[in-house]
């Protein structure tokens, strides 16, 4: 039986990855930490594939949206950091990334994938995992769904609004509404 992360210290994770400028780098959950950031990490499952790239780019796409919130995006795969960067490398038009506003990590050994419960390990690929970190560290939303189907940005920008007010968020709450007093 899959155990709770939610409400609970996030798994650490530190990954090579492409950064925004195009080099490689590393990314962790510790640095976002230390810098008092939100994370929101999302697991996807391969690169030059259909449904990925529409999310991938819609994530950068409102990037600056996730900066005013005080959050890190990360995108990760099991890849490698060169498939990625062929990935960015090619244009929208064809298939590719073209330029992004964010990371994408590699978890070629699967450790952060297991760690998170979205490994499909028959197949050595993630399903579409979502997770919301707060500066402490702490897992405060995660969402895991079929690989068919793409993320909603406006969602993941609602939650992590709806978790920073840190009240009672009531059904359809948007931001600028109230929140539920007890």
């Amino acid at each position: 039986m899959a155990e709770r992360m939610v409400g609970k210290q996030a798994p650490h994770f530190e990954m090579d990855a492409v950064m925004p400028n195009k080099e490689f780098g590393k990314v962790s959950l510790k640095q976002n930490m230390k810098d008092e950031k939100w994370t929101v990490l999302f697991f996807y499952p391969m690169d030059f594939t259909f449904v990925c790239p529409t999310e991938i780019t819609a994530m950068s796409d409102r990037y600056d949206e996730f900066e005013d919130l005080d959050a890190e995006v990360i995108g990760v795969s099991t890849d490698t950091i060169h498939t990625h960067k062929a990935w960015i490398n090619t244009s929208r038009e064809d298939n590719g990334l073209g330029e992004l506003a964010y990371p994408l990590a590699a978890d070629t050994n699967h450790v952060v994938s297991r760690e998170y419960g979205v490994l499909i390990e028959e197949e050595g690929i993630s399903l579409r995992g979502l997770f919301i970190i707060n500066p402490e560290g702490e897992l405060q939303y995660q969402t895991v769904f079929h690989n068919n189907i793409g993320r909603d940005v406006d969602e993941t920008l609602r939650v992590l609004q709806a978790l920073q007010t840190g009240g009672l968020c009531p059904a359809n709450w948007r931001p600028g509404q109230t929140t539920l007093e007890v």
